[in-house]
């Protein structure tokens, strides 16, 4: 008897259909083909431990597993749901009538539990676009899977639930998730506060600035100085993901096996910090089944790279593409695969290996030309794409000990929510812009108009600090955001005095 059930293989972010073909006729033998990896082979031993807790077994029959379309590889131990069934329906052991109107996805573990999976949300797509009556897929993934609208998502903790639901015995209860109320719970990032961060006025503006355009930003400055611990407050003066960044986030957690049993939307925005060991496919994505990588997972928030020049210098040459198309793409012999990657690079450094060039109380005790071969770790290219550039000095006593409150992260959002609400009326008519850091050279001759004193000004900085064509256009996008942020239409001098001011490795005292 030939018996099809359905479940999902990975592919990107994206989900494809798998038939599994269950035959079973006269003999003895197991086959699995179909391209399998060695967790989906190994599935045999799982299903019959399982089944045979559960009062049923797999026949001394021959059985042939065929998983199609045969050319896609399959793996992880998400299969044995849609094999099992396929098993004890093809056996005569459960009801076949309905088990090929459901997708199914679960790894049994012996005593016939359902274990948590990877990718439940883009599954939960592809079963909706595929017309299927449901899915069924381990309890701690329902909630994730539910956010998907038109599809009911039912979690089972076992199989022998499932079984019992395709045998009509008993019913499982479809997963509820109220899209807008997961949405809505929590948007507001409840970490850590600018008012901690004593001093830095100037840092905290220039981050101000890089949230309410989009900007990438780059520390400079000696230990100790803050530059971490300014980072790591960034996320609280963003603005709130929308709808469809929350859905595309999560599904880039989900597929990497980032989210946590029974969660549904991620509300925050990323904050990724990878270790400057990282290799290259950690930080791209890849592998033999492509998954995304630190780039990705920070796609709609903020990768973090502290001690710039101490990752490989092959790796921070992998963000160039990224950081100008927003998009990583992976090209191997077997296959070629996008993932998202609109992200803000925030990154910090030393200005030298001692870590005091330019310290204000301390001496510099590297040797001459070490400073610059320190700088050049970093390449041009790559710094270009950076918009601002800031040198971070330590704070004084006298500012460490004050009593006087500092500005907190909500009053900072509500100036950078103000900013962006004007850039979403500027680029409403324009397809896959939103803020300022995403202009093309198009929008950028549109919006960032200059007057005689503002062309004066920027060409004088261009002549003196030699800027690349790139640094221009940087320049010229930081100060609509700060014309922004003044609630003005017009860039003035003043706007543009202080995005040329955000270019600090630009100067001639450092490394030159």
């Amino acid at each position: 008897m030939l018996i099809k059930t359905y479940g999902s293989a990975l592919f990107g972010i994206e989900a494809r259909t798998i038939t599994v073909e269950v035959d079973v006729c006269q003999g003895v033998n197991f086959y699995m083909v179909g391209l399998p990896d060695n967790a989906v082979r190994e599935s045999h031993h799982r299903i019959d431990a399982a089944l045979k807790h559960h009062g049923y077994r797999i026949p001394g029959r021959r059985i042939v597993v065929n998983l199609a379309p045969a050319d896609i590889r399959k793996q992880g131990s998400a299969y044995d749901l849609p094999i099992a069934i396929g098993i004890l329906a093809a056996t005569g052991q459960m009801d076949p009538t309905r088990v090929g109107r459901y997708m199914l996805m679960g790894e049994l573990s012996l005593d016939g539990g359902l274990q948590p999976m990877r990718g439940a949300l883009p599954i939960a797509v592809k079963a909706e676009e595929e017309g299927f009556d449901g899915l069924i897929l381990p309890a701690a993934n329902a909630r994730e899977a539910a956010v998907v609208s038109g599809i009911d998502v039912y979690g089972a903790r076992s199989i022998g639930e499932v079984i019992t639901f395709f045998n009509g015995e008993r019913q499982l209860t479809a997963e509820q998730t109220e899209l807008s109320q997961a949405f809505s719970e929590g948007c507001a990032n409840g970490g850590m506060d600018f008012a901690d961060v004593r001093g830095q006025e100037g840092i905290k503006r220039a981050f101000e600035v890089a949230a309410a355009g989009g900007h990438n930003l780059l520390m400079i400055g000696a230990p100790g100085a803050g530059k971490t611990m300014l980072a790591k407050r960034l996320p609280g003066i963003l603005p709130p993901p929308s709808m469809r960044e929350a859905l595309e986030t999560t599904k880039i957690h989900s597929v990497a096996g980032k989210l946590d049993p029974g969660s549904s939307l991620l509300r925050a925005r990323p904050f990724r910090h990878p270790h400057h060991t990282i290799s290259h496919a950690a930080l791209s994505g890849g592998g033999t089944n492509p998954f995304p990588g630190e780039i990705s997972l920070a796609h709609n928030g903020v990768l973090f790279l502290d001690e710039l020049p101490e990752f490989q210098r092959s790796a921070l040459e992998i963000l160039r593409q990224p950081l100008e198309d927003r998009v990583v793409t992976l090209s191997r012999s077997r296959y070629s695969v996008r993932f998202p990657a609109a992200f803000m690079l925030v990154a910090s450094m030393n200005p030298c290996p001692c870590g005091f060039y330019n310290h204000p109380g301390k001496e510099c005790v590297c040797p001459p030309g070490m400073v610059g071969r320190y700088l050049n770790r970093v390449s041009g290219p790559l710094l270009d794409r950076i918009d601002i550039q800031v040198e971070v000095t330590p704070v004084p006593f006298n500012e460490l000990g004050g009593i006087r409150p500092a500005e907190n992260s909500a009053a900072i959002r509500k100036r950078v929510l103000r900013a962006r609400e004007r850039q979403f009326r500027r680029f409403e008519q324009e397809s896959g812009v939103h803020c300022n850091a995403q202009m093309g050279s198009r929008l950028l001759r549109k919006t960032c108009l200059l007057n005689k004193a503002g062309q004066l000004l920027l060409k004088t900085a261009m002549e003196k600090l030699e800027l690349s064509a790139r640094a221009y256009d940087r320049i010229l996008k930081v100060s609509r955001t700060v014309a922004d942020l003044d609630d003005s239409e017009a860039i003035r001098p003043e706007h543009l005095a202080e995005a040329i001011q955000y270019r600090s490795l630009d100067r001639e005292n450092w490394g030159r």
